[in-house]
């Protein structure tokens, strides 16, 4: 019995003295910690990472045939056809990260060039309409894929994303005089005029089968300024000021000056919708000093980020894992099927690219979040091809692909934070510069 509270005591003492933390305890050594400090990447080494994994959806996933970058990931999307769809506006993002994968190493200049000339000669067979070309074709067919029941034949919208990164490409290969001329045929066979129907607005879509039934117009404020900006910037096919500010614009009835937590915001849906209005035009059209009667468009996507930041921080659905480290909302997937998440159209869903692409808007926000999606999600959220397309911590759901819409933007947009790179390109196009004089932009 003494023995036994003899030894009872000891393991006491010993227990005690383990515990003490005062003058002269050591931490014992922590191999694990220790690397986990080391991995740490630093912010110019997390970007880089980030674009150049990203970039490999465009590079090592294009459609075999085209180059194109595919709809999506997911092989058996759209009845098995998922592999063989490639889309024309999200091979505009991933055309516009050439010149930045060229420039960081990660392909060489030759390497670009032959899989531009590929792309090129695709482009060249494709049907088109009036110049435009439609939103998917089949990779291994080079014909159209109807998008929906009367969408198969012009997308305007899409045409003018594909563009962008073809003229970009013009001005970044400028001294190729062949894929000079090849860009410059494609870009001046599109009728924009045509797709007014003689009004004073452009039209999405027109069918070779329905025509003109779906009676979409591009209306502001969207994401689709980019489309009237080369409408006017045509060498061959442009439209009249009155189109933009008429059609656009609304004769100014676009401009609305809502206020979401003391930030103005002078253009957009409540909230300022899916924050790929913030993104899609402005790959290569620079917002820096952009302005004109309606907006300073610097001052609107910084907005527009902003609400979404302080959304998610004031989370008024309480949805789990929202806050200053987990934030924006964009077309995306979602755990039901797909939707055009905002604010105003909260399903619990954080899509990275919305607040990655945002960067140039919001840096110290957006890093926030990139740390957050890399470090503490980590390969639930980091794959193959960068990040997964959405998550949603509310319903414990994450995506399990990639929609090339959203990776593309990601890349390009970043490298406009860093750079500059394809703002300097397009803008220093003197079509452009032409296109913007004439609709009275400042620049």
């Amino acid at each position: 019995m003494y023995r036994y509270l003899y030894m009872l005591g000891l393991l006491l003492i010993f227990s005690s003295c383990s515990k003490d933390k005062g003058p002269g305890y050591q931490e014992p050594y922590d191999p694990d910690a220790e690397k986990e400090e080391e991995e740490k990447l630093s912010k110019e080494e997390l970007l880089e990472k980030v674009q150049q994994q990203t970039f490999k959806y465009f590079w090592d996933f294009a459609g075999s045939n085209s180059g194109l970058a595919k709809e999506r990931s997911q092989a058996d999307a759209y009845g098995g056809e998922g592999d063989n769809i490639v889309t024309i506006g999200g091979s505009g993002f991933g055309l516009a990260a050439f010149p930045v994968a060229v420039e960081r190493g990660w392909i060489s200049k030759t390497e670009a060039i032959e899989r531009l000339i590929k792309i090129l000669g695709f482009l060249e067979k494709a049907p088109t309409y009036h110049g435009a070309f439609s939103h998917w074709y089949l990779d291994n067919e080079v014909q159209t894929r109807p998008f929906d029941d009367m969408d198969d034949g012009g997308d305007l919208v899409e045409t003018a994303l594909l563009m962008q990164g073809l003229l970009i490409n013009r001005q970044y290969f400028s001294e190729e005089t062949q894929i000079v001329k090849r860009i410059t045929k494609l870009w001046e066979a599109v009728e924009w005029d045509w797709y007014t129907q003689g009004e004073n607005v452009l039209y999405w879509h027109w069918s070779p089968t329905y025509n003109f039934k779906k009676d979409l117009k591009i209306q502001g404020w969207n994401e689709s300024l980019i489309v009237y900006v080369l409408a006017a910037a045509s060498p061959t096919f442009s439209i009249e000021p009155e189109v933009y500010h008429q059609g656009w614009a609304a004769n100014g009835n676009m401009v609305n000056n809502r206020e979401y937590y003391d930030i103005q915001l002078p253009l957009g849906p409540g909230y300022g919708g899916p924050l790929f209005f913030a993104h899609y035009s402005f790959i290569g059209l620079d917002p820096r000093n952009l302005s004109d009667q309606y907006a300073n468009y610097w001052a609107q996507n910084t907005a527009h980020s902003l609400i979404h930041y302080n959304y998610a921080i004031d989370n008024p659905r309480n949805y789990e894992g929202y806050g200053e480290n987990s934030w924006g909302f964009t077309a995306s997937d979602n755990y039901e099927g797909y939707s055009a998440h905002s604010p105003a159209n909260d399903l619990g869903v954080i899509t990275p690219t919305a607040a990655l692409s945002s960067f140039p808007y919001t840096p110290e926000e957006s890093m926030k979040a990139l740390r957050y999606f890399y470090e503490d999600m980590g390969d639930k959220l980091w794959g193959p091809y960068g990040f997964y397309d959405a998550f949603s911590e509310e319903e414990n759901w994450v995506a399990n692909g990639y929609l090339a819409i959203d990776q593309g933007p990601i890349i390009t947009m970043i490298e406009n934070y860093r750079t500059g790179l394809l703002w300097n390109l397009f803008m220093q196009d003197k079509q452009i510069q032409t296109g913007l004089n004439k609709l009275g932009f400042n620049y």
